[in-house]
Formats: C-alpha cells, sequence, structure tokens
C-alpha cells in the first residue's frame, strides 16, 4: 500500500493515541492493515518501555481517588521530569489506577513484591487440593500453575484487566507501556494505599466494584 489514507492515519491514532508519524510509519509497515498496525505499535511501545526501565524517575504525583465517602485511595505515580508530572495524559493515568485500586482492591503493584513465603503458601495450597483429583504429577503441576497466574491478576496491580477496557483484555501494565510509548520517558506505579469504612469488621455486603465500574463508565 504505496498511499495511506489520511483518515486511516487519524483512525489508528484515535486507537493507539500514538503519534501520526509512527501511525503513518506502522500502517506503512503493515500494508495497510490496521489490526496489524495496532499490534505493531504496541511492541513497539513494549520495546521503548524497556530500554527506560533502568532510568531513574524520581518525580510524579501522588493522586486520589474518593468513591462517595467509603472507599479512598492514594496511589504514587513516578515519571523521571517535574515536566512530565504535569502532563494531563500522565495524572490522568495516576488517576485511571487510583480508580482500578478502588475497584479491584489488588494487594500488590506487581509480581516481585510478593514476598517468596506467600507464594509458596498460595502453591502448597493448591497443589494439595489439586493432588484430590488423582491425576500424575505433570498434570497437577500445570494445574497449579494456571490457578496461580490467576491469583497473580487478583492480587497485583500491574496484572489486573483494566477495568475501561469492555473487551478484558488490556491489563494495568500494559496501559502503562502505552504512556510509556507515548510520553518517552520511564514511568513506574510506586506504591499505593486503599482504605475501606468497616473494612476487617462484620458488615452488610455491598458490591463496591459494580458501582465503581459503574461510575468509571463500564457497567
Amino acid at each position: 500500500m504505496s498511499e495511506i489514507p489520511t483518515q486511516m492515519i487519524k483512525d489508528l491514532r484515535e486507537r493507539t493515541q500514538a503519534g501520526m508519524s509512527d501511525c503513518k510509519k506502522a500502517l506503512q509497515e503493515c500494508g495497510g492493515d490496521m489490526e496489524k498496525a495496532v499490534e505493531y505499535l504496541r511492541k513497539k511501545g513494549v520495546a521503548q518501555a524497556a530500554k527506560k526501565a533502568t532510568r531513574i524517575a524520581a518525580e510524579g504525583v501522588v493522586a486520589g481517588y474518593m468513591h462517595g465517602s467509603r472507599i479512598g485511595v492514594l496511589v504514587e505515580v513516578n515519571c523521571e521530569t517535574d515536566f512530565v508530572s504535569r502532563n494531563t495524559d500522565f495524572q490522568t493515568f495516576a488517576r485511571e489506577v487510583a480508580m482500578q485500586v478502588a475497584a479491584m482492591s489488588p494487594q500488590y503493584v506487581s509480581q516481585e513484591e510478593i514476598p517468596a513465603a506467600v507464594i509458596e503458601q498460595e502453591r502448597s495450597i493448591r497443589l494439595e487440593q489439586a493432588r484430590q483429583q488423582n491425576k500424575p504429577e505433570p498434570v497437577l503441576q500445570k494445574i497449579v500453575e494456571g490457578q496461580m497466574a490467576k491469583w497473580f491478576k487478583e492480587v497485583c496491580l500491574l496484572d489486573q484487566v483494566w477495568i475501561r477496557d469492555s473487551e478484558g483484555k488490556k491489563d494495568i501494565r500494559g496501559l502503562l507501556t502505552d504512556l510509556i510509548g507515548k510520553i518517552g520517558e520511564n514511568i513506574k506505579i510506586r506504591r499505593f494505599v486503599r482504605y475501606e469504612v468497616g473494612e476487617g469488621l462484620a458488615k452488610r455486603t455491598d458490591d463496591f466494584v459494580a458501582e465503581v465500574k459503574r461510575q468509571a463508565g463500564q457497567a
């Protein structure tokens, strides 16, 4: 495809938030195939994120989110420069992360934060349960690994599916990678804290996840 229609470039930009020149190049490289161009830009973003991962990110913001008066979240998101910390896309991302924490209540930012003893205990429990199925050991190991992968997606913020993704395909790590590719700086979610009224106390059960999702426009 020699000439890429301007509208196609604009459509790709809308889908990926990449620059116009990057979108045009992606479409040219992929012969005008929109889906392949999206994947091309995503892989490019992953590669850029990997290159920037070792750079110091000591600036940033502490973003907050309140769900009524019952759930409150603070999250620290770091970047390399004060200039980027004031960027609208960066601040929007930080707020999205805070809302994600409110809705999905992760326990850790990433798998690397989980103590080895906790992982071993979770794996041991699942293995013991799996052995009750009287299946060969290799099969049991695969079952346990599948269950652990599902558990990581529940407790690790970066592995959770983004609540605004109606298709359930993009996780927070992917959202972060896209932002790094767009802004061009190393960006990290450093830490978060989540408070919920009555947490740990005997109380009625409310579906706060559904409430937060409704507020995010996903219900």
